[in-house]
């Protein structure tokens, strides 16, 4: 969804209007966006199930080597082909491609190599704010605590103009991700009355919030795509989900689903800014519907060969290392600072050189008997 919205609805890429060059499929891609809002509600999903039983060392080391790897292979390749590629978009400063290889641009205030990366930051938040359960042990009183608390200082934070407390807990966003840990309750332990208020709640103010990103879109479109569809495909998803939890759905066991999902991240992190620069070099010397198909076809190639070459060799390692790291840490902190391995002291050894003298104890003088 959200590659057919950039390469055929978002205004950029081609020179002419794309709702001339692309009749047919111009209109359902004007929504491709809403792809965004499904992937928070599958994140809170995933995050919360993947999460359950894990420390919070587990928890940061899952989310860095399944994040990384390829978004720092997607920033590089992204900012080598727009500084090669003449006559496209405007290549970043080295510095900026630095702040970017570590995901937090935007709180420095420094634009993204790619425009996508905005949702990576919004993930970012949310691991933030979950980690605090992690942190404390995954059970199912705290994680519908959880999304009550959530949801209800990010109505306040809304509805006060908060702005920094409103970015940290998303306001705009967070009901898609709470969603999808109820969710995930209903799939764990079962549907009652106070999970599907939760849901009921996400899917109202989801309603709202999408409906106020719609009239954004429309300045990037520049048609005016009908409403009721974006109201139409939150629908779907939140009947989709539901299906997903209450185990509608659990007969399907293709076995290129595995793979597809596996090429949906590297996807997302390649295909904007260098699908326009393609479009942009080639508009004039390719037939535009080859074009198109042949840059979707090349993008999801370039994706299987960064999950292949790139995210797992890399993911492997960084655990190896992070697991070793925090490892040591436990050690440290139960070993009185040993290196792991490191024989422990013998029995009354206070650490002192063997140069150092020992004062010897002082001998107590019986007292002199009294006269």
């Amino acid at each position: 969804m959200v590659v057919s919205y950039h390469y055929v609805a978002f205004g950029e890429g081609w020179d002419g209007p794309q709702a001339q060059l692309f009749p047919v499929i111009f209109r359902p891609s004007a929504y491709g966006w809403l792809g965004v809002e499904l992937f928070f509600m599958i994140s809170g999903f995933v995050i919360c199930m993947s999460c359950w039983g894990r420390t919070v060392a587990d928890f940061f080391t899952s989310r860095v080597i399944r994040l990384f790897p390829a978004y720092w292979l997607g920033v590089l390749a992204t900012t080598a082909v727009v500084t090669l590629v003449p006559g496209g978009l405007e290549p970043h400063a080295w510095r900026e491609v630095l702040v970017n290889l570590t995901m937090l641009q935007w709180p420095l205030g420094v634009e993204h190599v790619d425009g996508v990366y905005w949702t990576l930051w919004a993930e970012l938040r949310f691991y933030l704010l979950f980690a605090l359960v992690v942190w404390r042990g995954l059970t199912y009183r705290r994680v519908i605590t959880f999304c009550c608390v959530w949801a209800t200082v990010a109505l306040l934070a809304k509805g006060y103009g908060s702005g920094p407390l409103s970015d940290l807990v998303m306001a705009q966003y967070c009901w898609f991700f709470i969603a999808g840990l109820a969710f995930f309750l209903i799939h764990r332990f079962g549907p009652n009355l106070l999970l599907w208020g939760i849901v009921g709640l996400s899917f109202a103010m989801g309603q709202h919030t999408a409906m106020q990103t719609w009239r954004r879109s429309l300045h990037y479109v520049g048609h005016n795509i009908p409403g009721g569809g974006v109201a139409v495909l939150i629908t779907v998803f939140f009947a989709v989900m539901a299906g997903v939890s209450l185990g509608w759905f659990h007969r399907i066991d293709w076995r290129w689903l595995p793979a597809a999902g596996a090429l949906t991240y590297p996807l997302y992190l390649l295909h904007e800014s260098i699908g326009w620069e393609v479009f942009h070099h080639l508009q004039y010397k390719v037939d535009r519907w080859l074009l198109l198909g042949g840059t979707v076809a090349g993008m999801l190639l370039l994706a299987h060969l960064v999950h292949r070459l790139v995210e797992r060799p890399v993911s492997r390692r960084l655990k190896r290392g992070l697991s070793a790291a925090f490892a040591q840490v436990r050690a440290a902190d139960t070993d009185d600072g040993r290196r792991p391995g490191e024989p422990a002291p013998p029995f009354g050894d206070t650490g002192r050189p063997a140069s150092d003298p020992v004062t010897p104890p002082l001998e107590t003088t019986p007292a002199a008997p009294r006269t």
